[in-house]
């Protein structure tokens, strides 16, 4: 049974060391940006928004359909640089584990 015991003690420290990634996400920030900066959002690599910069040249009362659309713009990059520094963290991260191939993980 020593393989048994072997492969659990193998899935926990997987687990721990998942968790540990995952926590670590939440400390690298990515920027997105649209209108050529004029609209900045700041994100951690989870997702979660940390901050959002508008030029104040955008408000206008005039400027509202696009600077909405910026925004949304902005919104939509800075989560899709947050999916690839998490990605690119997690396969750092399992780079060392024996998976199957093409095993995805839950994240």
């Amino acid at each position: 049974m020593k393989g048994i015991e072997d492969m659990l003690a193998m899935a926990q420290n997987v687990q721990a060391e998942l968790e540990k990634a995952q926590a670590n996400l939440d400390h690298i920030e990515v920027e997105g940006a649209s209108g050529g900066g004029l609209v900045k959002v700041r994100a951690s690599a989870k997702g979660r928004i940390i901050g959002v910069a508008i030029d104040d040249s955008l408000m206008q009362p005039t400027e509202k359909q696009m600077l909405e659309d910026l925004i949304a713009a902005a919104l939509n990059d800075a989560r899709a640089k947050a999916d690839a520094a998490s990605s690119a963290e997690m396969a750092k991260m399992t780079s060392g584990l024996p998976l199957p191939p093409g095993f995805k993980l839950p994240f």
